[in-house]
C-alpha cells in the first residue's frame, strides 16, 4: 500500500508497505535543511496503546565517544540521517502513525522545536481472500538480532526446546506457517501435487502424511536423480537430494504410489518448489504454492527464500498439466544412446512449450499472472528477464543465487547513470576467479548499477557484536544467504512487474532444469511487498558487504567515519542533485498512488 503525507514545512513524507516492512522516503525540496542533524522517528500503534521512538545503531561519537557491543539507542537522541529509512518491524494488517521530527541544534544540545511530519499507513495483511499472498522468511541468519537473542548458537543446542522453537520461529518469520497452512486447507476429496527438488523438511512432510490419512489425494514428484560422485579428494558423496528426500518419504511412511521418482535427465536438477490444489472429485485446478523455498531446514529457516500463494484457476490449470508431465519422468534415461537422449530431450522441451504461450518482450507480459516453465529452447526467456531489468523506467532489483550471467552483463554495461537504478543482491561477491579472470566484466556504479551480497561481521565493530552465518547455525550447506530468486520492473509504477519462481535467471535454470516462474504485471500490493522485502534484505547485506570491502582492501572498518553519526549537517552534501540517494527518494516521491 502507497501513503503521502500532507506538506509539513517543506517536508512531505512517502511510505510503501508491506507485510512486515514499511519504507520510506522524505521529499525536502522545499524545506529549510540548513544545519538539520536527521530526523526523530516516533511510532504510534493504536492496537497496542504504544508510542515510543523508533531505535537506531548509529551515534554522535562526541556523545559516546566508545559504543559498546550490542549498544541500541534511541532516535531521539541520535536520529536517522537519511532521506529513505525503514522499518521492519511492523505487524502484518497493523495502522500505524509515524512522526518524522526534524532535529537541529548540536549533538549536545538538540533542538527539537520543529514541527514534526505526521503520516498514517497500514502494513498489508499476511492473508487474504485475493489472488496474491506473499511470505518471506527472515533469512537474516547473520544478524545483530539473532545475537542479542540467542547469542549465535545453533536452534538445535539451544535449551530448552522452547528456546529452540522460538528461534525457529524468529528464523520463519511467517514462511512455515504459511506453507503448513496451504496443505491445511485441502479436505477430504480433494488433491494436492507437489513438485519439490528438497523434501526432508519433518513437519511438511508429515503434514502431507496427515493429509493423506484424512482423504486428500496427494501425490508428488520428487527429485531422486542419481548423481552419486568421488570428488578430487576422494570423499564420497551420495546422490543429493535423492538420499535425504527417500529418508524422509520412508520415515513418515508416505505410501510409494503416492510417490513419482524425477530420475531422468540426470544431469539436470529437478529444481521446482510448488504444490497445486485441485478442488473436489472433479479436481478443478484452484490454488498454486510457489516460489523459492525447498522444503528443508535451510530453505525456510536459513537462506532468504520466498514462498507465493497464488488463487488462480486458470494459472493453477497450467501448474497442474506441468506437474502430470513431470509426473511421467520425461527425457533421457540411464542405458539411452546419445541419439534417444537427444531425441527424448527435445520432446521434454516441445512439450513445456506447449502448455502455454509466455512473453518474449516486456511489452508483451500480459495485465495478470503467467506461468513459465523450464527446461525449453532458446535464449528468449532469459533475454527477458535481462530486458525487465535493463529497459526499466526508474528503478529494477533483482537477487542472484549464483552470480550475474554474463550475457545480463553484456547487456547492462552500455548503461550510464541516464539509466534506471538497478539493485543487485547476491550470494557472493561479483569478482574474477581464476577461471574468468580474462573474461570478467565488472558493473557497478558507473551504470546506475549497485550491488550487496552474502555477508556476515566476522568479528565486533563497534557496537555491531560478531555475527555467524546459516551454515555457522548449521541451517545451510550450499547456499548460506541470498536463495531467492526475484526480479522487479518499477515496483512502484503504475504498473510494476514482478517475476518470482525457482528458477535462478541463469541458462541452465532456462534450458535444462525443471523449473517455474511467475510473470505478474499490474499487481500494486504484489509489487509494495516484494519491493520493501528486498529493501529490507538489501539493507542489511549492503552494510555488512561494506565492511567486507573495506577489510579486503586493507582498511580498518572501524575507523571508517561513516560508522557515527554526523556532527553537523554535512551528510546532505550525499543528496545533491543527481546522486543515487537523491534518486532513490525521487522514486517514491513520483511513486503512483492513486
Amino acid at each position: 500500500m502507497r501513503f503521502r503525507s500532507q506538506p509539513t514545512s517543506g517536508y512531505v513524507i512517502h511510505a510503501v508497505s508491506g507485510t512486515n516492512t514499511i519504507s520510506f522516503a522524505i521529499d525536502a525540496t522545499a524545506a529549510d535543511t540548513a544545519g538539520l542533524l536527521g530526523f526523530a522517528v516516533e511510532r504510534i500503534d493504536p492496537e497496542e496503546n504504544e508510542r515510543y521512538f523508533m531505535y537506531g545503531f548509529k551515534v554522535f561519537k562526541t556523545v559516546i565517544p566508545v559504543p559498546t557491543k550490542g549498544l541500541v539507542v534511541s532516535t531521539r537522541d541520535h536520529p536517522i540521517q537519511s532521506f529513505v529509512w525503514d522499518d521492519f518491524t511492523a505487524k502484518a494488517g497493523r495502522p500505524y502513525t509515524y512522526l518524522f521530527h526534524p532535529l537541529k541544534g548540536t549533538p549536545k544540545n538538540l533542538d527539537r522545536s520543529a514541527t514534526p511530519i505526521s503520516i498514517d499507513v497500514r502494513a498489508e495483511p499476511l492473508y487474504t481472500s485475493g489472488p496474491h499472498d506473499v511470505f518471506f522468511n527472515r533469512g537474516v541468519a547473520s544478524s545483530q538480532a539473532y545475537e542479542r537473542q540467542f547469542g549465535n548458537k545453533r536452534p538445535d543446542d539451544l535449551k530448552p526446546a522452547s528456546k529452540r522453537q522460538k528461534a525457529l520461529d524468529w528464523l520463519s518469520r511467517d514462511l512455515d506457517n504459511a506453507l503448513l497452512r496451504f496443505i491445511r486447507q485441502a479436505k477430504a476429496g480433494d488433491t494436492l501435487l507437489g513438485c519439490f527438488y528438497e523434501f526432508r523438511y519433518e513437519p511438511v512432510v508429515a503434514e502431507l502424511k496427515k493429509a493423506i490419512g484424512e482423504g486428500v489425494d496427494v501425490q508428488l514428484v520428487i527429485d531422486a536423480k542419481v548423481n552419486e560422485h568421488t570428488d578430487s579428494k576422494g570423499k564420497f558423496h551420495e546422490s543429493f537430494p535423492r538420499v535425504e528426500n527417500r529418508k524422509a518419504i520412508q520415515k513418515a511412511g508416505i505410501p510409494a504410489a503416492r510417490v513419482h521418482l524425477r530420475e531422468a535427465k540426470r544431469n539436470d536438477i529437478q529444481h521446482n518448489k510448488f504444490m497445486v490444489l485441485l478442488k473436489g472429485a472433479a479436481r478443478t485446478p484452484a490454488e498454486v504454492w510457489t516460489g523459492s523455498t525447498n522444503i528443508s531446514m535451510g530453505g525456510i529457516h536459513g537462506q532468504t527464500n520466498v514462498g507465493h500463494w497464488l488463487r488462480d484457476g486458470a494459472v493453477a490449470e497450467r501448474f497442474k498439466a506441468y506437474w502430470e508431465l513431470l509426473a511421467q519422468d520425461p527425457g533421457g534415461k540411464a542405458g539411452d544412446s546419445a541419439t534417444v537422449v537427444r531425441k527424448k530431450n527435445a520432446e521434454l522441451k516441445e512439450a513445456v512449450e506447449a502448455l502455454g504461450a509466455v512473453p518474449e518482450k516486456p511489452a508483451d507480459i500480459p495485465p495478470g499472472t503467467t506461468p513459465i516453465f523450464s527446461p525449453r529452447r532458446g535464449g528468449s526467456i532469459l533475454d527477458l528477464y535481462f530486458q525487465l531489468v535493463d529497459e526499466a523506467d526508474d528503478l529494477a532489483c533483482i537477487t542472484l543465487a549464483f552470480g550475474i550471467n554474463k550475457d545480463f552483463k553484456a547487456r547492462l554495461t552500455d548503461n550510464t547513470a541516464d539509466n534506471a537504478i538497478a539493485f543487485f543482491l547476491l550470494e557472493k561477491k561479483d569478482k574474477p576467479t581464476k577461471a574468468n579472470a580474462n573474461t570478467f566484466v565488472f558493473i557497478g556504479a558507473k551504470q546506475n548499477i549497485y550491488k550487496a551480497w552474502g555477508s556476515f561481521l566476522r568479528e565486533p565493530l563497534h557496537q555491531w557484536a560478531k555475527e555467524t552465518s546459516a551454515m555457522g547455525l548449521g541451517l545451510n550447506k550450499h547456499v548460506s544467504f541470498i536463495h531467492s530468486k526475484f526480479l522487479l520492473r518499477d515496483p512502484l509504477g503504475a504498473d510494476p512487474v514482478v517475476v518470482t519462481g525457482s528458477a535462478n535467471f541463469s541458462d541452465a535454470s532456462t534450458n535444462s532444469n525443471d523449473e517455474n516462474m511467475l510473470a505478474i504485471r499490474g499487481d500494486r500490493r504484489v509489487a509494495d511487498i516484494y519491493f520493501t522485502e528486498f529493501n529490507r534484505l538489501f539493507n542489511h547485506y549492503y552494510f555488512r558487504s561494506v565492511v567486507e570491502s573495506l577489510k579486503d582492501r586493507g582498511a580498518d572498518a572501524n575507523t571508517d567515519a561513516s560508522l557515527f553519526l554526523a556532527e553537523k549537517d554535512q551528510w546532505l552534501e550525499k543528496y545533491k542533485p543527481g546522486s543515487l540517494r537523491a534518486k532513490r527518494v525521487a522514486i517514491f516521491r513520483d511513486m503512483a498512488v492513486s
